[in-house]
């Protein structure tokens, strides 16, 4: 699971769900437009503080901005299939 992308779509809703535009959430947060937009399309990988200070801004728990979002079953990779000692694909 990609951990940039889970924050930026929780980012995503839960400042859409306070009908926030990112200029709006820049001014609360202290943060840029920009760098909450590329937060939100997980281009940007933010520490544990910047987490803390977006929440704080959105008034949410930071833990908020990491939980799973039921996405992550989908975008999970798939565990590869070992084939027992000894067999082989062609037959």
């Amino acid at each position: 699971m990609d951990m940039r992308k889970l924050v930026g779509r929780n980012l995503a809703r839960l400042r859409q769900a306070q009908k926030l535009t990112q200029e709006e959430l820049a001014m609360r947060s202290g943060f840029s437009q920009q760098y909450l937009s590329d937060v939100e399309r997980g281009l940007k990988n933010p520490t544990i503080i910047t987490l803390y200070e977006i929440a704080l801004a959105l008034s949410v728990s930071h833990v908020a901005l990491v939980e799973p979002d039921g996405m992550a079953e989908e975008t999970a990779p798939q565990p590869k299939r070992r084939r027992a000692a000894g067999t082989s694909r062609i037959k």
